[in-house]
């Protein structure tokens, strides 16, 4: 079993930053890709950031130029620093990593998720 634990959430005004880390425990040979979704209320979970193992990105078409994602594959931890936040980026983020739990077998894994609010 591999848990995935979020911090970082909260309440920040328009404009404002906030840094998200999410660190991945338990039972795993690796972590593949790991990344970030959102879901506001009403709304479809979105994709936000993920990264793979190598360290190639991909962004939600909403937050590129203002989140940036990394990852230290040594610590199974991913962060996600989000600048220049905006009202409607407020949601429950969950952190999202597809593992490698034996040499052919993945397992995709979610959080419990992080509140961030945004102000206006």
């Amino acid at each position: 079993q591999v848990q995935l634990v979020e911090s970082g959430g909260g309440l920040v005004q328009a404009g404002g930053s906030l840094r998200l880390s999410c660190a991945a425990s338990g039972s795993m040979l690796s972590i593949n890709a790991i990344g970030w979704y959102r879901q506001a209320p009403g709304k479809q979970r979105e994709l936000v950031a993920a990264i793979t193992s190598g360290g190639n990105t991909n962004y939600g078409d909403s937050v590129k130029g203002r989140f940036t994602i990394s990852r230290d594959n040594a610590k199974n931890t991913v962060s996600l620093q989000m600048n220049s936040l905006k009202p409607e980026d407020t949601a429950v983020y969950y952190c999202n990593a597809d593992v490698a739990v034996s040499r052919s077998y993945n397992l995709r894994y979610w959080g419990q998720g992080t509140q961030v609010t945004v102000s206006s």
